[in-house]
């Protein structure tokens, strides 16, 4: 390969390091659940309790998935080998597909391999240049890379602000725009903030724009039944279009979809290419996925049990004295401001068998690194207790608190 290019990437992984910017990955050797078995360099660290990942209701090893998973293998095979136009969707997909359709009140659904796909493949076949995106600042990155993907107009209003929503919703009424499509995040990942719904589908109808909700951080745990941030504030028939994921609170493996209006998505079979262009999700997960929707629907009590944790936690965090961004949701950010600080942070916490990630530039604004913890259902308040005590010798230790 050209020495000259290889030179080059490892001069900007230097810059990377440099700036407290690089990524390290631990190797997990159990399960995902609240406590779990790590690899550091050939060291096994075990009973870590994992206060970082996106299983929201506890289900990411959950027996009931686990056999629904093992049924699907034996009775339909490992994978579809091919995509679903030619012969890769079985009765499980539609099943899915209609059951997560109903679950968010829409008439139809599509499954894309990931939320990626699914907001990635989007914009592109609904609009044109003669159309109009009204994007917030802080939307994850896949609308981000799905809007640029798409030749509309684009316009982008800082996050949560609705009189500047209304400016970006003028100049692109101003500019022509056939049809206008305003694009947020449910819940901001970040921050674990709500999006302003109710004001946000309000301008939508006052300019005549479609509004879309990106809820990965909020199907299966926001809102009535955990049906997400359009149910939650009452606007499931305002809401036009909704992504989301297999991959988090719907027992955390992968996968996601589209949901809206029956023709939106017959368009998007018909023309959005990481669906036209990927394999279909494998059986075991399409099978997991409907018992993990099943359990959702009856889920209150694990509903109960994170919203009890969450509160639990951001309550022992303020008291501490950390700097812990408000909200209820159980995305908990603690503010640090330095890369190497969160780094810092990060690496003692392990040191007393907790494990968070750190959460710097590009992730979030720079100046803006924080360590991002995350509730679950599965947390006792044993193990909570325990993670409070890591974090205030971890707080003092670094002159945080």
């Amino acid at each position: 390969m050209n020495t000259a290019f290889i030179d080059h990437i490892n001069i900007e992984l230097s810059k990377l390091a440099a700036d407290g910017l690089i990524k390290r990955e631990r190797e997990i050797l159990s399960p995902q659940s609240s406590s779990i078995t790590v690899d550091v360099a050939g060291a096994v660290h075990t009973d870590i309790l994992n206060l970082c990942a996106n299983n929201y209701l506890g289900l990411a090893n959950h027996p009931e998935l686990i056999h629904a998973a093992q049924h699907a293998l034996s009775e339909y095979g490992y994978g579809m080998a091919s995509v679903r136009f030619i012969c890769g969707t079985q009765q499980l997909h539609r099943q899915l597909e209609q059951k997560l359709a109903a679950f968010l009140g829409k008439e139809e659904a599509i499954l894309f391999a990931a939320c990626f796909d699914a907001n990635g493949g989007l914009f592109e076949p609904l609009l044109d240049a003669r159309d109009a995106i009204v994007s917030d600042a802080l939307n994850h990155a896949s609308i981000i890379d799905g809007i640029r993907l798409s030749k509309a107009k684009r316009f982008r209003y800082p996050n949560a602000d609705m009189d500047a929503l209304e400016h970006q919703l003028k100049l692109a009424r101003a500019s022509g725009a056939r049809f206008i499509m305003i694009a947020t995040d449910g819940v901001f990942s970040m921050d674990g903030h709500l999006a302003n719904l109710p004001a946000i589908c309000a301008l939508a109808k006052q300019y005549d724009a479609l509004v879309m909700v990106d809820d990965c951080h909020s199907t299966g745990f926001v809102g009535p039944d955990g049906r997400g941030t359009h149910a939650h504030y009452g606007l499931v028939d305002e809401v036009d279009i909704l992504t989301g994921t297999l991959g988090k609170a719907l027992g955390g493996a992968m996968g996601g979809y589209v949901a809206g209006s029956r023709t939106v998505i017959e368009w998007l079979r018909q023309r959005a290419r990481p669906y036209l262009f990927s394999n279909a999700l494998p059986p075991a997960i399409v099978a997991a996925s409907l018992k993990a929707l099943e359990l959702v629907e009856q889920g209150a009590a694990l509903r109960e049990q994170l919203s009890t944790n969450t509160a639990f936690w951001r309550e022992g965090l303020c008291s501490l004295g950390f700097d812990v961004l408000p909200g209820e949701h159980p995305i908990v950010p603690v503010m640090l401001g330095d890369a190497h600080l969160a780094q810092s942070m990060a690496s003692a916490l392990f040191e007393h068998n907790v494990h968070v990630a750190g959460f710097f530039y590009p992730v979030v604004p720079k100046g803006a690194a924080r360590i991002r913890t995350q509730m679950s259902a599965a947390l006792s308040q044993k193990e909570l207790v325990y993670a409070l005590e890591a974090f205030e010798r971890s707080g003092k230790a670094l002159g945080v608190i």
